[in-house]
């Protein structure tokens, strides 16, 4: 029943291991989710009428396998601060080891921005083969990716001091 062959699973892990890098940010995290994606891959059949590369199928997989962890995780913590006095929970060690202000910069936007950008600037992708991955139209893909740069650029470029805007 599986769909992958070894070679498929060499040829594409090295890019599945850098996009849950990116979407975890923490080592551990990220080995479980390719190990979740590949599961379900090697377990469930690629439709027939599916005209994604097999790379975007896998992170289309992947994607929504951690956005559903995601929500997971926010509903534990809902149920956590019930019993706690705690609203927020501490910074993670991986978010205090993080100081170069790119990394900042890009850890501080939304996980659809970081993952647009990931797609499209680092993987390579086209907004089609992005949009497939994700779900989304590709129309959605270019004003949600442009907004994303946008977001960074700010984030990245030093803001003058109103006094000089005054001058």
């Amino acid at each position: 029943m599986s769909t992958l062959s070894d070679e498929d699973i060499n040829e594409v892990m090295p890019h599945l291991q850098r996009f849950a890098l990116w979407l975890t940010r923490h080592s551990h995290s990220a080995e479980d989710l390719v190990q979740s994606t590949l599961l379900k891959g090697l377990t469930s059949k690629r439709p027939q009428q599916d005209t994604r590369s097999l790379r975007g199928w896998l992170f289309a997989i992947m994607y929504s396998t951690f956005i559903d962890g995601q929500r997971r995780h926010q509903r534990w913590q809902r149920i956590i601060g019930l019993f706690s006095r705690e609203d927020e929970c501490s910074d993670t060690p991986e978010n205090i080891a993080m100081s170069d202000q790119t990394l900042q910069a890009f850890d501080s936007l939304s996980s659809e921005a970081r993952a647009l950008i990931l797609l499209i600037n680092i993987e390579g992708m086209r907004y089609q083969e992005a949009a497939d991955a994700l779900g989304i139209p590709v129309g959605t893909v270019m004003s949600r990716l442009s907004r994303a740069r946008r977001q960074l650029s700010e984030k990245l470029t030093p803001h003058a001091s109103p006094l000089r805007r005054v001058k």
